[in-house]
Protein backbone atom coordinates (compact mmCIF):
# COMPACT_ATOMS: atom_id res chain seq x y z
CA UNK A 1 0.00 0.00 0.00
CA UNK A 2 1.55 3.26 -1.05
CA UNK A 3 1.67 5.49 2.12
CA UNK A 4 -0.05 8.64 1.41
CA UNK A 5 -2.49 6.30 -0.72
CA UNK A 6 -5.65 8.58 0.25
CA UNK A 7 -7.30 5.83 1.86
CA UNK A 8 -8.65 6.15 5.51
CA UNK A 9 -6.03 5.60 8.49
CA UNK A 10 -6.65 4.66 12.09
CA UNK A 11 -4.76 5.43 14.70
CA UNK A 12 -5.26 3.74 18.06
CA UNK A 13 -4.69 5.90 20.73
CA UNK A 14 -4.85 9.23 18.20
CA UNK A 15 -4.38 11.81 21.17
CA UNK A 16 -1.51 10.37 22.13
CA UNK A 17 2.02 12.74 21.21
CA UNK A 18 3.33 10.12 19.02
CA UNK A 19 0.54 8.72 17.61
CA UNK A 20 -0.88 12.40 16.97
CA UNK A 21 2.27 13.86 15.10
CA UNK A 22 2.06 10.56 12.85
CA UNK A 23 -1.61 11.68 12.05
CA UNK A 24 -0.87 15.54 11.64
CA UNK A 25 1.85 14.16 8.71
CA UNK A 26 -0.90 12.17 6.86
CA UNK A 27 -3.43 15.54 7.12
CA UNK A 28 -0.66 17.63 5.75
CA UNK A 29 -0.35 15.11 2.86
CA UNK A 30 -4.19 15.19 2.25
CA UNK A 31 -4.53 11.72 3.84
CA UNK A 32 -8.25 10.81 5.15
CA UNK A 33 -7.38 10.29 9.43
CA UNK A 34 -9.66 8.77 11.52
CA UNK A 35 -8.43 7.70 15.08
CA UNK A 36 -9.63 6.76 18.82
CA UNK A 37 -9.30 7.62 22.12
CA UNK A 38 -10.71 7.24 25.53
CA UNK A 39 -11.15 11.02 26.95
CA UNK A 40 -11.45 14.09 24.33
CA UNK A 41 -8.15 16.77 24.79
CA UNK A 42 -6.53 19.65 23.24
CA UNK A 43 -5.09 17.32 20.96
CA UNK A 44 -7.54 15.23 20.04
CA UNK A 45 -9.68 18.62 19.22
CA UNK A 46 -6.61 20.14 17.38
CA UNK A 47 -6.70 16.54 14.66
CA UNK A 48 -10.55 17.32 14.74
CA UNK A 49 -10.38 21.16 13.55
CA UNK A 50 -7.46 20.29 11.16
CA UNK A 51 -9.63 17.42 9.57
CA UNK A 52 -9.25 14.10 11.38
CA UNK A 53 -12.52 11.76 12.29
CA UNK A 54 -11.87 11.63 16.52
CA UNK A 55 -13.74 8.80 18.04
CA UNK A 56 -14.49 8.95 21.87
CA UNK A 57 -14.30 5.43 23.16
CA UNK A 58 -12.29 2.39 21.69
CA UNK A 59 -14.73 0.10 19.93
CA UNK A 60 -14.44 -1.98 16.36
CA UNK A 61 -16.90 -0.25 14.84
CA UNK A 62 -14.07 2.88 15.06
CA UNK A 63 -12.34 1.33 12.36
CA UNK A 64 -15.15 0.15 9.59
CA UNK A 65 -13.99 2.15 6.70
CA UNK A 66 -10.81 2.25 7.71
CA UNK A 67 -8.02 0.75 5.20
CA UNK A 68 -5.45 0.60 7.79
CA UNK A 69 -4.55 0.88 11.13
CA UNK A 70 -1.75 1.90 13.27
CA UNK A 71 -1.01 1.65 17.23
CA UNK A 72 1.24 1.87 19.61
CA UNK A 73 3.51 -0.70 22.27
CA UNK A 74 0.88 0.33 24.99
CA UNK A 75 -2.17 -1.21 22.85
CA UNK A 76 -2.31 -4.68 24.06
CA UNK A 77 -3.25 -7.50 22.28
CA UNK A 78 -7.10 -7.94 23.05
CA UNK A 79 -7.82 -4.13 22.38
CA UNK A 80 -11.06 -4.51 20.29
CA UNK A 81 -9.94 -2.30 17.56
CA UNK A 82 -6.81 -4.26 17.03
CA UNK A 83 -9.17 -7.49 17.46
CA UNK A 84 -11.41 -6.17 14.33
CA UNK A 85 -8.72 -4.73 12.22
CA UNK A 86 -7.19 -8.87 12.44
CA UNK A 87 -10.69 -10.18 12.04
CA UNK A 88 -11.13 -7.66 8.50
CA UNK A 89 -7.61 -8.56 7.51
CA UNK A 90 -6.44 -4.55 7.15
CA UNK A 91 -2.81 -4.01 6.93
CA UNK A 92 -1.75 -3.45 10.55
CA UNK A 93 1.73 -1.61 11.20
CA UNK A 94 3.20 -0.52 14.91
CA UNK A 95 3.81 3.48 15.37
CA UNK A 96 7.72 3.13 14.78
CA UNK A 97 7.22 1.21 11.51
CA UNK A 98 4.77 3.44 10.27
CA UNK A 99 7.04 6.07 10.87
CA UNK A 100 10.09 4.22 9.13
CA UNK A 101 7.31 4.23 6.05
CA UNK A 102 7.33 7.80 6.21
CA UNK A 103 10.80 8.78 6.06
CA UNK A 104 11.48 5.99 3.71
CA UNK A 105 12.23 8.54 1.00
CA UNK A 106 13.62 11.18 3.46
CA UNK A 107 16.85 11.95 4.55
CA UNK A 108 16.69 10.93 8.21
CA UNK A 109 17.84 13.13 11.08
CA UNK A 110 17.10 11.57 14.66
CA UNK A 111 17.49 12.48 18.01
CA UNK A 112 17.94 9.38 21.07
CA UNK A 113 18.77 9.68 24.19
CA UNK A 114 17.09 9.64 27.84
CA UNK A 115 16.60 13.12 28.52
CA UNK A 116 16.50 15.94 25.75
CA UNK A 117 15.40 14.28 22.75
CA UNK A 118 11.99 16.60 22.16
CA UNK A 119 13.80 20.05 22.90
CA UNK A 120 16.81 19.37 20.43
CA UNK A 121 14.37 17.27 17.58
CA UNK A 122 12.46 20.81 17.92
CA UNK A 123 15.36 23.04 17.47
CA UNK A 124 16.80 20.83 15.01
CA UNK A 125 13.62 20.82 12.84
CA UNK A 126 13.20 25.01 13.37
CA UNK A 127 16.98 25.46 12.25
CA UNK A 128 16.00 23.93 8.96
CA UNK A 129 12.78 25.64 8.48
CA UNK A 130 14.57 28.87 8.96
CA UNK A 131 16.94 27.72 6.41
CA UNK A 132 14.12 27.38 3.74
CA UNK A 133 14.89 23.71 3.99
CA UNK A 134 11.17 22.32 4.74
CA UNK A 135 11.61 19.35 7.13
CA UNK A 136 8.94 17.14 7.46
CA UNK A 137 8.98 16.02 11.33
CA UNK A 138 7.55 14.22 14.30
CA UNK A 139 8.45 15.70 17.77
CA UNK A 140 7.40 14.56 21.22
CA UNK A 141 5.77 17.47 22.22
CA UNK A 142 4.00 21.12 21.08
CA UNK A 143 6.19 23.59 19.35
CA UNK A 144 5.09 26.66 20.94
CA UNK A 145 6.10 28.55 18.00
CA UNK A 146 4.29 26.21 15.09
CA UNK A 147 1.79 24.75 17.42
CA UNK A 148 1.63 21.22 16.61
CA UNK A 149 4.12 18.47 16.68
CA UNK A 150 4.05 16.81 13.42
CA UNK A 151 4.20 18.49 9.61
CA UNK A 152 4.32 16.72 6.69
CA UNK A 153 6.73 19.39 4.31
CA UNK A 154 7.68 19.30 0.97
CA UNK A 155 11.72 18.90 1.80
CA UNK A 156 13.88 16.23 1.65
CA UNK A 157 14.48 15.98 5.40
CA UNK A 158 12.76 14.17 8.13
CA UNK A 159 13.12 15.20 11.64
CA UNK A 160 12.36 12.59 13.94
CA UNK A 161 12.70 11.69 17.91
CA UNK A 162 13.98 7.84 18.02
CA UNK A 163 12.41 6.28 20.98
CA UNK A 164 14.78 4.38 23.10
CA UNK A 165 12.04 3.48 25.91
CA UNK A 166 10.71 0.15 24.06
CA UNK A 167 13.60 -0.41 21.29
CA UNK A 168 11.85 0.55 18.74
CA UNK A 169 14.88 3.26 17.69
CA UNK A 170 16.51 0.04 16.09
CA UNK A 171 13.75 -0.10 13.33
CA UNK A 172 15.36 3.18 11.90
CA UNK A 173 18.53 3.77 9.53
CA UNK A 174 19.08 7.64 9.94
CA UNK A 175 21.56 9.59 7.74
CA UNK A 176 22.41 11.50 10.73
CA UNK A 177 21.56 11.33 14.33
CA UNK A 178 22.10 13.13 17.73
CA UNK A 179 22.39 10.87 20.69
CA UNK A 180 21.77 13.44 23.65
CA UNK A 181 22.95 10.86 26.92
CA UNK A 182 22.24 6.91 27.89
CA UNK A 183 21.27 7.26 31.43
CA UNK A 184 19.54 4.10 33.50
CA UNK A 185 15.81 3.87 32.80
CA UNK A 186 12.88 2.02 30.70
CA UNK A 187 14.09 -0.84 32.70
CA UNK A 188 10.66 -2.47 32.16
CA UNK A 189 11.24 -2.94 28.28
CA UNK A 190 15.80 -3.58 28.61
CA UNK A 191 15.94 -5.42 32.32
CA UNK A 192 19.52 -4.63 32.52
CA UNK A 193 21.71 -1.68 31.99
CA UNK A 194 23.95 -3.90 29.64
CA UNK A 195 21.01 -4.35 27.61
CA UNK A 196 19.94 -0.85 27.52
CA UNK A 197 23.61 0.03 26.09
CA UNK A 198 23.81 -2.87 23.74
CA UNK A 199 20.58 -1.20 22.34
CA UNK A 200 22.21 2.22 22.00
CA UNK A 201 25.52 0.94 20.91
CA UNK A 202 23.71 -0.85 17.96
CA UNK A 203 21.55 2.24 16.62
CA UNK A 204 24.87 4.03 16.72
CA UNK A 205 26.15 1.93 14.31
CA UNK A 206 23.07 2.16 11.93
CA UNK A 207 24.11 5.77 11.77
CA UNK A 208 24.69 6.30 7.88
CA UNK A 209 27.21 9.08 7.72
CA UNK A 210 29.87 9.19 10.65
CA UNK A 211 30.13 13.41 9.43
CA UNK A 212 26.65 13.88 10.95
CA UNK A 213 26.65 11.77 13.79
CA UNK A 214 26.91 13.80 17.16
CA UNK A 215 27.06 12.27 20.45
CA UNK A 216 27.52 13.91 24.24
CA UNK A 217 31.02 12.91 25.05
CA UNK A 218 30.30 14.45 28.79
CA UNK A 219 27.89 11.76 29.22
CA UNK A 220 29.97 8.18 30.85
CA UNK A 221 28.06 5.74 29.45
CA UNK A 222 27.98 7.08 25.93
CA UNK A 223 31.80 7.74 26.05
CA UNK A 224 32.34 4.46 27.05
CA UNK A 225 30.62 3.39 23.78
CA UNK A 226 33.85 4.10 22.21
CA UNK A 227 31.28 5.51 19.49
CA UNK A 228 32.27 7.09 15.62
CA UNK A 229 31.53 10.67 15.00
CA UNK A 230 31.31 13.83 16.78
CA UNK A 231 31.48 14.31 20.30
CA UNK A 232 30.36 17.43 21.93
CA UNK A 233 29.96 19.07 25.37
CA UNK A 234 32.03 20.79 27.85
CA UNK A 235 34.95 18.80 28.56
CA UNK A 236 38.31 19.32 26.66
CA UNK A 237 38.50 15.71 25.10
CA UNK A 238 35.28 16.62 22.85
CA UNK A 239 35.40 17.59 19.22
CA UNK A 240 32.58 20.02 19.12
CA UNK A 241 33.67 21.82 22.74
CA UNK A 242 31.47 24.59 24.58
CA UNK A 243 34.53 26.81 25.81
CA UNK A 244 32.82 30.05 26.98
CA UNK A 245 28.98 29.84 28.49
CA UNK A 246 27.20 32.78 30.32
CA UNK A 247 23.76 32.09 31.68
CA UNK A 248 21.13 35.29 31.15
CA UNK A 249 17.77 36.07 33.06
CA UNK A 250 15.82 33.43 30.39
CA UNK A 251 18.46 32.46 28.54
CA UNK A 252 21.85 31.15 27.37
CA UNK A 253 25.26 32.74 25.67
CA UNK A 254 27.95 30.48 24.51
CA UNK A 255 30.56 30.13 22.26
CA UNK A 256 31.74 26.49 20.21
CA UNK A 257 35.11 25.21 19.26
CA UNK A 258 34.41 22.87 16.08
CA UNK A 259 36.65 21.81 12.98
CA UNK A 260 39.41 24.98 13.69
CA UNK A 261 36.91 27.67 14.31
CA UNK A 262 35.24 29.09 16.94
CA UNK A 263 31.77 30.17 16.70
CA UNK A 264 31.16 32.86 19.06
CA UNK A 265 27.82 34.71 20.98
CA UNK A 266 25.48 31.55 20.30
CA UNK A 267 22.33 32.65 22.17
CA UNK A 268 19.32 30.98 23.02
CA UNK A 269 15.87 31.60 25.03
CA UNK A 270 16.11 28.76 27.01
CA UNK A 271 17.51 28.04 30.32
CA UNK A 272 19.59 25.20 31.78
CA UNK A 273 22.97 24.06 31.00
CA UNK A 274 21.30 21.24 29.89
CA UNK A 275 19.99 23.32 27.12
CA UNK A 276 23.65 24.34 26.00
CA UNK A 277 24.35 21.20 25.58
CA UNK A 278 21.87 20.09 23.27
CA UNK A 279 21.91 23.68 21.76
CA UNK A 280 25.65 22.58 20.73
CA UNK A 281 24.44 19.27 19.09
CA UNK A 282 22.09 20.95 17.13
CA UNK A 283 24.42 23.66 15.94
CA UNK A 284 27.17 21.85 14.96
CA UNK A 285 24.83 19.28 12.76
CA UNK A 286 23.64 22.24 11.24
CA UNK A 287 27.15 23.64 10.27
CA UNK A 288 27.51 19.73 8.58
CA UNK A 289 24.17 20.01 6.99
CA UNK A 290 25.76 23.29 5.18
CA UNK A 291 23.49 25.78 7.10
CA UNK A 292 25.16 29.08 7.44
CA UNK A 293 26.18 30.27 10.75
CA UNK A 294 23.80 33.69 10.27
CA UNK A 295 20.86 31.31 10.01
CA UNK A 296 21.67 29.19 12.55
CA UNK A 297 22.12 32.28 14.93
CA UNK A 298 18.82 33.12 13.97
CA UNK A 299 17.22 30.21 14.55
CA UNK A 300 18.58 29.94 18.20
CA UNK A 301 17.38 33.77 19.18
CA UNK A 302 13.80 32.72 17.55
CA UNK A 303 13.14 29.91 19.07
CA UNK A 304 10.90 29.63 22.22
CA UNK A 305 10.83 25.73 23.17
CA UNK A 306 8.44 23.60 23.64
CA UNK A 307 5.05 23.04 25.67
CA UNK A 308 5.72 21.07 29.45
CA UNK A 309 8.86 21.61 28.82
CA UNK A 310 9.85 24.35 31.64
CA UNK A 311 6.28 26.13 30.29
CA UNK A 312 5.45 29.41 32.02
CA UNK A 313 1.51 28.81 32.78
CA UNK A 314 0.54 32.37 34.36
CA UNK A 315 1.09 34.43 37.38
CA UNK A 316 -1.72 34.75 40.20
CA UNK A 317 -1.82 36.43 43.19
CA UNK A 318 1.55 37.26 42.54
CA UNK A 319 2.78 33.55 42.17
CA UNK A 320 3.85 32.61 39.37
CA UNK A 321 3.37 28.72 37.84
CA UNK A 322 5.69 26.42 35.59
CA UNK A 323 4.75 23.01 34.38
CA UNK A 324 7.42 20.64 32.98
CA UNK A 325 7.67 16.92 32.14
CA UNK A 326 10.67 15.85 33.91
CA UNK A 327 9.73 12.35 35.48
CA UNK A 328 13.14 11.29 35.92
CA UNK A 329 15.88 12.00 38.26
CA UNK A 330 18.59 12.99 36.77
CA UNK A 331 16.31 15.27 34.22
CA UNK A 332 14.66 16.70 37.22
CA UNK A 333 17.69 17.99 39.16
CA UNK A 334 18.62 19.66 35.88
CA UNK A 335 15.37 21.44 35.64
CA UNK A 336 15.00 22.31 39.31
CA UNK A 337 19.10 24.04 39.16
CA UNK A 338 17.99 26.08 35.58
CA UNK A 339 15.04 27.62 37.26
CA UNK A 340 16.21 28.05 40.47
CA UNK A 341 19.34 30.23 38.86
CA UNK A 342 16.29 32.47 36.65
CA UNK A 343 13.88 33.44 39.54
CA UNK A 344 16.90 34.12 42.34
CA UNK A 345 16.10 34.55 45.60
CA UNK A 346 12.25 33.60 45.24
CA UNK A 347 10.89 30.19 46.93
CA UNK A 348 10.62 27.60 44.32
CA UNK A 349 8.36 25.21 45.27
CA UNK A 350 7.85 21.71 43.30
CA UNK A 351 4.73 19.60 43.10
CA UNK A 352 6.02 16.43 41.68
CA UNK A 353 4.57 13.46 40.47
CA UNK A 354 5.67 9.91 40.15
CA UNK A 355 5.97 8.12 36.72
CA UNK A 356 5.66 4.57 36.17
CA UNK A 357 6.50 2.07 39.34
CA UNK A 358 9.14 0.65 37.54
CA UNK A 359 11.09 3.85 37.07
CA UNK A 360 10.43 4.52 40.67
CA UNK A 361 12.00 1.56 41.80
CA UNK A 362 14.94 1.33 39.79
CA UNK A 363 15.90 5.09 40.34
CA UNK A 364 16.28 4.08 44.27
CA UNK A 365 19.82 5.53 44.20
CA UNK A 366 18.54 8.63 42.44
CA UNK A 367 16.38 10.16 44.63
CA UNK A 368 18.12 11.39 47.19
CA UNK A 369 19.17 14.67 45.20
CA UNK A 370 17.27 14.85 42.84
CA UNK A 371 15.14 17.73 43.83
CA UNK A 372 18.37 19.91 45.42
CA UNK A 373 17.63 23.47 45.04
CA UNK A 374 13.56 22.94 45.63
CA UNK A 375 12.75 24.89 48.73
CA UNK A 376 9.90 22.71 49.40
CA UNK A 377 8.71 19.33 47.75
CA UNK A 378 4.74 18.05 47.34
CA UNK A 379 5.08 14.38 46.48
CA UNK A 380 1.46 13.43 45.30
CA UNK A 381 0.38 9.89 43.66
CA UNK A 382 2.33 7.54 41.46
CA UNK A 383 0.96 8.03 37.95
CA UNK A 384 0.77 3.89 36.56
CA UNK A 385 0.39 5.30 32.91
CA UNK A 386 -0.87 1.71 32.65
CA UNK A 387 1.27 -0.18 35.13
CA UNK A 388 0.35 -2.58 37.89
CA UNK A 389 1.43 -1.56 41.02
CA UNK A 390 4.62 -3.23 43.16
CA UNK A 391 4.45 -4.10 46.52
CA UNK A 392 6.19 -1.09 48.56
CA UNK A 393 6.72 1.36 45.66
CA UNK A 394 4.72 4.50 45.80
CA UNK A 395 5.44 8.05 46.95
CA UNK A 396 6.52 6.99 50.58
CA UNK A 397 9.39 4.98 48.67
CA UNK A 398 10.48 8.69 47.81
CA UNK A 399 9.87 10.12 50.82
CA UNK A 400 12.01 8.11 52.50
CA UNK A 401 14.79 8.52 50.30
CA UNK A 402 14.84 12.36 49.67
CA UNK A 403 17.54 14.29 51.39
CA UNK A 404 17.30 17.73 49.71
CA UNK A 405 14.67 19.39 50.72
CA UNK A 406 14.86 18.50 54.13
CA UNK A 407 10.91 18.19 54.70
CA UNK A 408 8.92 16.94 51.68
CA UNK A 409 5.76 15.60 52.10
CA UNK A 410 2.84 13.79 50.75
CA UNK A 411 -0.88 15.37 49.18
CA UNK A 412 -2.81 13.03 47.66
CA UNK A 413 -3.96 14.53 43.80
CA UNK A 414 -7.50 15.15 44.20
CA UNK A 415 -6.61 17.27 47.95
CA UNK A 416 -3.40 19.42 45.56
CA UNK A 417 -5.09 22.01 44.30
CA UNK A 418 -7.17 22.87 48.05
CA UNK A 419 -3.76 22.56 49.34
CA UNK A 420 -1.74 24.70 47.44
CA UNK A 421 -4.57 27.23 47.51
CA UNK A 422 -3.34 27.80 51.22
CA UNK A 423 0.06 26.64 50.99
CA UNK A 424 1.43 29.32 48.09
CA UNK A 425 2.72 32.85 49.11
CA UNK A 426 3.35 36.00 47.21
CA UNK A 427 6.55 35.56 45.03
CA UNK A 428 6.44 32.04 45.16
CA UNK A 429 7.29 30.07 42.13
CA UNK A 430 5.18 26.35 41.75
CA UNK A 431 7.15 24.30 39.35
CA UNK A 432 4.46 21.60 38.43
CA UNK A 433 6.76 17.95 37.56
CA UNK A 434 5.66 14.91 36.48
CA UNK A 435 4.55 13.50 32.96
CA UNK A 436 1.09 12.08 33.81
CA UNK A 437 -1.48 14.43 34.57
CA UNK A 438 -0.43 16.74 37.52
CA UNK A 439 0.19 18.96 33.86
CA UNK A 440 -3.68 20.14 34.73
CA UNK A 441 -2.78 21.55 38.17
CA UNK A 442 -1.01 24.75 36.93
CA UNK A 443 -4.46 25.51 35.32
CA UNK A 444 -7.14 24.07 37.94
CA UNK A 445 -4.90 26.74 40.47
CA UNK A 446 -4.92 29.83 38.04
CA UNK A 447 -8.66 29.15 37.31
CA UNK A 448 -8.97 29.25 41.39
CA UNK A 449 -6.80 31.66 42.24
CA UNK A 450 -8.27 33.96 39.54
Amino acid sequence: MNIFEKKKTHFIGIGGIGMSALAMILLDRGVPVSGSEKVPSEMTELLKKRGAEICIAHAPENIEKASRVIFGSAIREDHPELLAAKRRGLPLMHRSVFLAELMRDKRALLVTGIHGKTTTTSLLAHALHVAGMHPSYAIGGISIIEGRNGKGDVGKDFVAEADESDGTFLHYSPFGAIMTNCDGDHFDYWKTTEALVEGFKTFARKVISESHFFWCGDDPALTSMHLSGFSYGFEPHNALRIVQWKEEEWGERFSLSFQGRIWKEIVISLIGKHNVLNAAAVFGLGLQLGIEKEILYRAFREFRGIKRRMEYKGKANEIVFYDDYGHHPVEIQATIAALKRAIGNAQLVVAFQPHRYTRTLHCADLWKDAFRGADALILTDVYSAGEAPIDGVDHAFILNRVSIPKDPRYVSRKDLVAFFVDFLRPQDVLLTLGAGDITHLTTELLERLQ
